[in-house]
């Protein structure tokens, strides 16, 4: 019996990237960059592998807001060192995961870790913000620090690569990350002519990015590296297969069908929220973090 594939939507380029503070160069693929359907994940900012110069000081972002979502940051080259207003802190380097929950409100800042601003060296990140369903928006601010030997292990058959689950399930192992709604992330780190499949429902949006190689996906399209693949919500099998070694971050998850309301760090429902969020913080309420 033939598979039900998911069809692909598009084959996305790098869209050109641009500076978020004095550190991160980015490309955003969604939501500016393509408007695309990919809820619960409301933006993909892509620091694109890049050998950086030392510096002597860490350059990154400064202190900031945010409410009504999580950030999710993925490291694949360099390290990235976090402070926020709820008094957690923490370092993430190759493999590591830094998943925080804004709720109801957070400061936070991120910089390039000093010992690597220091040396330099290769660097490359994704970000991701997952919105958070209406009734949890105003949750209480968490930091969840996922160290990459803490991810979940599927190990392909003959050595073929390993799938690392950072949230969700497959093939019954489990990823550490708590969610506030059904979504799937995972790093599929593939050795060369392997194949690997995945399933998910219809209705999840559902993407991959290529990090590193290139793949076949359902047998016809071709993703070099630093593109990203967009499913339709039609089918629900995806085949993978690499020519070369290569490592694929792949999402999905169960839409979120309500309205959206974005200012810059606030996600909310509607206008008076983002209203809500801005008084607060100018009072305060989102706490204090030093620059």
């Amino acid at each position: 019996m033939e598979p039900n594939l998911k069809a692909v939507s598009a084959v996305l380029k790098t869209p050109a990237p641009h500076m978020v503070g004095d550190g991160f160069n980015m490309s955003n693929f969604f939501p500016g960059g393509n408007k695309i359907k990919m809820s619960p994940f409301f933006l993909l900012d892509y620091h694109v592998k890049t050998v950086l110069p030392p510096y002597d000081q860490p350059k990154g972002v400064g202190v900031h807001p945010h409410r009504g979502f999580e950030t999710v940051t993925i490291a694949y080259h360099g390290a990235v060192a976090h402070h926020d207003s709820a008094g957690n802190s923490g370092i993430i380097y190759p493999g590591d995961v830094q998943w925080m929950t804004a709720g109801r409100g957070i400061l936070h800042k991120e910089y390039h870790e000093q010992t690597f601003s220091e040396n330099g060296g290769p660097f490359q990140i994704v970000q991701l913000w997952v919105n958070l369903p209406a009734k949890d928006k105003m949750t209480n601010p968490r930091y969840q620090p996922i160290k990459k030997e803490d991810t979940g292990k599927y190990i392909l058959p003959e050595n073929a690569g390993t799938l690392e689950v950072i949230a969700g399930t497959y093939e019954g192992i489990t990823g550490p990350a708590s969610t506030f709604t059904d979504i799937q992330v995972y790093n599929a780190q593939l050795r060369k002519d392997s194949e690997l499949t995945f399933s998910f429902p219809e209705v999840y949006n559902t993407g991959m990015l290529m990090i590193e190689g290139s793949a076949i996906i359902n047998g016809k399209h071709h993703a070099a590296v630093n593109e990203f693949i967009h499913f339709r919500n039609e089918g629900t099998t995806i085949q993978v297969r690499v020519p070369e070694d290569s490592v694929i971050l792949v999402l999905s998850g169960q839409p979120i069908n309500e309205p959206i309301a974005q200012y810059g760090p606030f996600l909310m429902n509607n206008q008076a929220e983002i209203k809500q969020a801005i008084s607060d913080y100018n009072q305060g309420l989102f706490g204090y973090l030093e620059e």
